[in-house]
């Protein structure tokens, strides 16, 4: 199989390195990190204009990607900037759920959403989740022709700022049965729906939000009643690959830096980088990037396979990642010494976006438990 990216790719890869590498610094990072949105408009929409938005969407729906590979390039790109702007949550999770289920009607709130007008989120994790993806305690209940929504989401991404929200809720069964789980699009706004911001340790926000006897047309239903797990699934599986690109492009920058540092800083006359014991530390971490590399490879060539095939392969990347993430955390700042501590340089804020990664959308011993079951049920 030929792993090289397309033409295509390269030029979008190239365009938004060099976005990232000019108008997305560290300084400017740290101020869209520390303002009260979380993310910039102004970048927000450049983004927009780059075609980067666009790039995780297929044709039929507006753009001219959509692909594994596309998302794996998008991603990777925007963690070596460690980039805070709502792709994951409005575009990959938000964007695809409406992609996958939506009719046509709601297919036009798309539009929005790839020129960067329209900031949607995907609003499924509740209190006691634990990451698994069937356990909804959110209801909705019927009344007349539309329906009413009441319970709590938690760790929506960028939620206090969205125009639209991908909510979850159960109409029938029990509160972990994969059977029973409907979407609905809910506007931000609506009589019933409080949000709650507040930020993240990695300099991203997410909110908490309050359903009570949120009142909706039956338009805004998404998909069929009752069948949302499979829509989610799919969702959640763009989101799995686009965490595991952009915690590879992170652990790049990591290691360009840490490289760096030991050729430059100097112990008893000679760059510390010429030591054996810290050479075979660095060559080690060298190896275990790329095996991650090749985890999030195998994962995007495998986003269109059949279910089992294609989990099972999430899974193991985000499990490989979880790992390697907080293993190049460490070995970076250790590798520096008390300096990669410092507020003030860039490798402590990667390090804590790793570990962050790890802990979205399922960590490495979840992953690892689903990628054992799905095995079984392959067997």
């Amino acid at each position: 199989m030929n792993f090289e990216h397309t033409e295509e790719r390269r030029m979008l890869a190239d365009t938004l390195d060099r976005f990232v590498a000019q108008q997305y610094g560290f300084e400017v990072r740290n101020r869209i990190a520390a303002s009260s949105r979380g993310f910039s408009p102004d970048m927000w929409g450049q983004f927009a204009e780059l075609g980067v938005i666009g790039a995780l969407f297929g044709e039929d729906d507006g753009g001219f990607g959509g692909a594994g590979f596309d998302i794996a390039v998008v991603f990777e790109s925007l963690g070596r900037g460690l980039v805070l702007e709502p792709l994951l949550g409005s575009a990959v999770l938000a964007g695809s759920a409406i992609a996958h289920a939506g009719s046509n009607d709601q297919k036009a709130q798309l539009a929005g959403i790839i020129d960067g007008s329209v900031i949607a989120t995907l609003a499924h994790d509740e209190p006691d989740t634990h990451y698994e993806l069937a356990r909804v305690q959110t209801t909705a209940r019927r009344d007349g022709e539309g329906w009413v929504l009441d319970g709590a989401k938690a760790v929506v991404p960028h939620g206090e700022h969205a125009n639209l929200f991908v909510i979850s809720a159960r109409t029938v069964g029990a509160v972990d049965d994969e059977r029973g789980i409907s979407l609905f699009l809910v506007p931000a706004g609506v009589a019933g729906l409080s949000v709650l911001g507040m930020p993240t340790m990695d300099g991203g926000r997410v909110a908490e939000l309050r359903l009570d006897g949120v009142r909706l047309d039956a338009h805004a239903l998404l998909g069929e009643e009752g069948g949302g797990y499979a829509t989610l699934e799919h969702a959640v599986g763009r989101g799995v690959l686009a965490l595991c690109a952009e915690a590879v492009g992170a652990m790049e920058a990591a290691k360009a830096a840490t490289l760096d540092y030991l050729r430059t800083r100097k112990q008893f006359g000679v760059p510390i980088g010429s030591f054996q014991a810290l050479q075979h530390r660095m060559a080690d971490l060298l190896l275990e990037i790329e095996q991650a590399r090749s985890a999030v490879i195998n994962a995007a060539a495998a986003l269109d396979a059949p279910r089992i095939a294609r989990e099972r392969a999430l899974s193991a990347a985000k499990t490989s990642i979880g790992r390697i993430g907080t293993l190049v955390a460490e070995e970076c700042i250790q590798l520096h010494g008390g300096i990669g501590m410092t507020w003030e340089l860039p490798l402590a804020h990667y390090a804590k976006r790793l570990v962050m990664i790890d802990h979205q959308l399922g960590d490495e011993d979840h992953h690892l438990e689903r990628y054992i079951t799905l095995g079984r049920v392959a067997a």
